[in-house]
């Protein structure tokens, strides 16, 4: 018998936080903060993330424009090629962000317990 594919790994918190109409951060840019940190570039963490090289330019724009500095810096691409770096804030940002994922998800153990106790069981079901 499979375990329920949207089950398999037990309850998990996805916060976004909102600090205005189009002033958020979620799981999805964070991972894309990470990505970038990663791979030192724009385009090939949008990649990794099956997102368009336009999607990725358009939430690091926004991601920039929403505090009081950049969160990242890019270097155009030419000859040696471009490329993307986390800046200081960036990298607070996304610790904070991290951080508070935490946070909510250790305080928040016990009702994500009980919430997953009145789940229906669907053991051996296709």
């Amino acid at each position: 018998m499979k375990p329920h594919p949207n089950r398999s790994e037990g309850p998990r918190l996805r916060i976004k936080i909102v600090f205005g109409d189009d002033e958020m951060i979620g799981p999805g840019k964070a991972d894309l903060l990470e990505g970038i940190d990663r791979c030192g570039s724009i385009a090939a963490a949008g990649r990794e993330m099956g997102m368009s090289y336009k999607r990725a330019w358009e939430l690091i724009g926004t991601l920039n424009g929403m505090f009081r500095a950049p969160l990242v810096e890019s270097t155009r691409g030419g000859p040696g090629g471009g490329g993307a770096v986390l800046t200081e804030l960036g990298r607070e940002v996304l610790a904070q962000y991290r951080a508070f994922e935490t946070d909510a998800a250790t305080g928040g153990a016990d009702r994500l317990r009980q919430l997953q106790s009145l789940l229906r069981d669907i053991t051996g079901q296709e």
